[in-house]
């Protein structure tokens, strides 16, 4: 498959008190296809939203490369990227609606805002362009006129998703798209997403706690761990034979509303280590790992292919 999005050692380091640095995203590599979906998990505060808002330009690297249909984009920065030929090519949806969306702008205008700066639509060629959009993610036309503050979640949703591929963009980018939402309008939201990719080409990045939902909606899978890829593979290969403990424990905590299909859960112990300067000799997952080898203190493993299309990071997998 031809890779639309190629990452290539992406790194983001902040600064900490005196010349301490915080590795949030440590010299990730992965790629995403032509109408690829690709999810992204791994537990709170392990580096995801930093990478998206690298990949998405809204925070600058540190090193590495964002090339997007061949075109590098780290080279750009975060500031100027908005008025960037390049900026309609990537879009984002947010994890929640009702904090991304301007409380002073109607629906209609806060779907017509990127159109407006970014391909200079105006007039009645503006107005039939957001009604197509609204009607394309199933948003009443009446509730054009009406503010965040009057529109449900999932109406809220919509206006999201219709503001975010309002001018095609090649790759969306999903970060919890669902979260705030009620089940039952979860998986209307989702069924909708899966309608536009297949309607319109995109490919996603989909980031997200919920395992259930990346094992049904995803191509392939990352997992990320203190701010590295510790297992990367096909979703249905990955779910079934996870080959990282960290992924092992991670899908052992997925519920199963099945007794009978119910394993037992990995519980880790200890504490992640700490992502401030952290010696590059040892495993990030050192001290939780059940399997835990005095090498694993003294060689940090390399993400490294297992048969066709899985890579793992770690020595014994």
């Amino acid at each position: 498959m031809r890779a639309l999005l190629d990452i290539a050692e992406l790194a983001k380091r902040f600064e900490v008190g005196s010349r301490r640095l915080l590795h949030a995203v440590d010299e990730v590599s992965f790629t995403i296809g032509k109408g690829e979906t690709v999810g992204l998990v791994g537990e709170s505060g392990c580096g995801k939203s930093t990478l998206v808002r690298l990949i998405n330009r809204l925070l600058d690297p540190t090193s590495g490369s964002i090339r997007l249909g061949g075109t590098e984009l780290a080279d750009v920065r975060a500031a100027g990227f908005a008025g960037n030929p390049n900026r309609k090519r990537i879009q984002m949806v947010f994890q929640d609606a009702g904090d991304s969306l301007n409380p002073r702008f109607t629906a209609f205008h806060a779907i017509a805002d990127p159109l407006r700066r970014l391909t200079k639509l105006g007039g009645a060629r503006l107005t039939a362009r957001v009604e197509a959009l609204a009607d394309m993610t199933g948003l009443p036309p009446e509730l054009l006129t009406r503010f965040p503050h009057q529109l449900s979640g999932g109406q809220k949703a919509r206006v999201g998703i219709a503001r975010a591929i309002a001018v095609e963009p090649e790759l969306l980018i999903l970060d919890e798209p669902t979260a705030a939402l009620d089940v039952s309008v979860q998986v209307v939201i989702l069924q909708l997403l899966q309608k536009l990719k297949r309607e319109l080409g995109m490919s996603y990045l989909f980031v997200s706690h919920d395992l259930n939902v990346v094992r049904l909606l995803c191509d392939r899978v990352l997992v990320m761990y203190l701010g590295r890829i510790v297992e990367a593979g096909p979703a249905d290969e990955l779910f079934a034979d996870p080959r990282h403990p960290y992924t092992r424990a991670l899908i052992s905590a997925i519920p199963q509303a099945d007794p009978e299909r119910r394993v037992g859960r990995l519980r880790l112990s200890g504490e992640p280590r700490s992502p401030i300067d952290p010696d590059p000799r040892v495993c990030r997952f050192y001290g939780r790992c059940p399997q835990g080898d005095p090498r694993c203190s003294s060689e940090m493993p390399v993400l490294r292919r297992i048969g066709e299309a899985r890579e793992v990071a770690c020595h014994f997998a």
